[in-house]
């Protein structure tokens, strides 16, 4: 078979099923990372530090994108105890909830902002606090955290008011600060994150169960880090401010609580060391890695030769994505072949189009592939359901894509450079949905490559 340099001899049979494939690859990798696969054979008396029989009470708080799953699963284990507490997810995650799981009887649902706190995440953060403060020596708190928990669980540090927290924010990121750069301040006006949840708690037990929406699974990071010790300062963070020219600009009340977390180090977030974290264990549940080895077992299942890549991607998805169509390339037999990659890219947006990291990911994939006379499918996605302010979790490319946009009178590139990969691939309708997925460990990417065609004999 030879390319005749438009992706016009892949077969759209070959297409669909590649297709077909690499959806059920992602979304295996997806439920790998859900709370029943994480949660469903748990053993909470390894877990605590006495049997649980032996508390007095037990308090649950959920925070983040997987709170609400989590709280489902670990309810049944806890059965004939006392119990209560709170689970804290994002507006309209509720009514999304997977009719397999059955909704908790005693612990309590609130929904609040994301990905930009509102009233009822600083509303969450005070009844958590209360929770906390509540518990004695003969008490366990468990904590169960996942992404988002920053935004749908934040008190502030006085004299910071939410509006004032919400234009911090929006600085940070307009000034293209990472995750880590954001939580340096962030962990420093929450009362929740930086250990202060922790500190509430103290002397009570804690046992955290984290799932990681971060690349390296920095615990400090994932929601901020409410049970585990800052490893910054709030002399760290004014010096991020002013490396950033944002020092100047952010309200006053915020300069205000850095400079006196300077003056008054007893005022800042607990560090490593602190007495505070001696009754505290906080326990990794699931991260990107998981996720990825998941996928790869559906891939094997269905007949491909699968190389999971990495687990650490970063940077522009316009860049990451003809990288790794190379890589894939270079890499595959001539047997059917799955690429696996995991990680969060970033987007710089200079368009005025809709999309997200894995759309625009998919899109410059599109491009990397057309007139490639090999099928080919490439496929990114987010596995909390959901890629940037869109109802898709992501999309799909393969060497047709360019050829029918072109026919549609669609110019790729056009559509890349105003980062509208939403339009694009709607009309195409090659988007990737599946609503909330109640877990987040980041994006997978998914390259299937199906079987070469043997060269024509003389």
């Amino acid at each position: 078979m030879t390319s005749d340099g438009h992706g016009g001899d892949v077969r759209p049979e070959d297409e669909r099923r590649l297709a077909a494939d690499a959806e059920a690859v992602f979304e295996a990798g997806v439920r790998g990372v859900q709370a029943d696969a994480l949660l469903g054979r748990l053993d909470l008396e390894r877990l605590a530090f006495r049997p649980l029989e032996a508390y007095r009470r037990i308090r649950v708080v959920g925070i983040g994108k997987a709170a609400l799953a989590m709280g489902c699963v670990l309810e049944p284990h806890l059965e004939h105890l006392p119990v209560e507490g709170v689970l804290v997810v994002p507006h309209g995650y509720p009514e999304t909830l997977p009719s397999r799981f059955v909704r908790p009887k005693r612990l309590a649902v609130h929904t609040a902002g994301h990905p930009m706190p509102d009233a009822s995440s600083v509303e969450a953060a005070e009844t958590v606090l209360r929770l906390a403060d509540a518990c004695g020596e003969d008490d366990l708190l468990i904590v169960l955290v996942s992404g988002g928990g920053t935004a749908l669980c934040t008190a502030f540090v006085e004299p910071i008011r939410l509006e004032e927290a919400r234009e911090t924010f929006d600085l940070l990121l307009r000034a293209g600060a990472d995750i880590h750069e954001m939580n340096a301040v962030r962990r420093q006006l929450s009362r929740v994150g930086g250990g202060r949840l922790a500190r509430a708690a103290a002397p009570a037990e804690v046992q955290a169960l984290v799932v990681s929406d971060v690349v390296g699974d920095d615990l400090s990071v994932i929601a901020s880090g409410p049970t585990v010790p800052d490893p910054t300062t709030c002399a760290e963070a004014r010096r991020m401010l002013v490396r950033t020219g944002l020092w100047r600009r952010v309200p006053a009340s915020v300069r205000a609580v850095l400079e006196d977390g300077e003056r008054h180090p007893e005022r800042d977030t607990p560090k490593p060391g602190d007495p505070v974290f001696r009754r505290v264990r906080t326990r990794l549940l699931a991260n990107n890695r998981r996720a990825l080895a998941a996928a790869a077992r559906e891939a094997e299942r269905r007949g491909y030769a699968v190389a999971v890549v990495a687990d650490d991607v970063t940077g522009e998805a316009r860049e990451v994505a003809p990288r790794q169509i190379a890589e894939a390339r270079a890499r595959a037999g001539p047997g059917p072949a799955c690429l696996l990659w995991g990680g969060e890219t970033t987007v710089t947006v200079r368009g005025r189009g809709r999309g997200g990291r894995n759309q625009e990911w998919a899109l410059a994939a599109a491009l990397a592939l057309d007139g490639a006379p090999r099928p080919v499918v490439a496929l990114s996605g987010g596995t909390d359901g959901r890629d940037g302010p869109t109802d898709a979790a992501g999309a799909w490319a393969s060497p047709q894509t360019v050829m029918r946009a072109r026919a549609l009178r669609m110019d790729p590139l056009a559509f890349l450079e105003d980062n509208d990969a939403y339009t694009f691939f709607l009309r195409l309708q090659q988007l990737l949905h599946m609503g909330p997925t109640h877990t987040n460990v980041m994006d997978l990417q998914v390259v299937l490559l199906g079987a070469e065609d043997p060269p024509a004999r003389p």
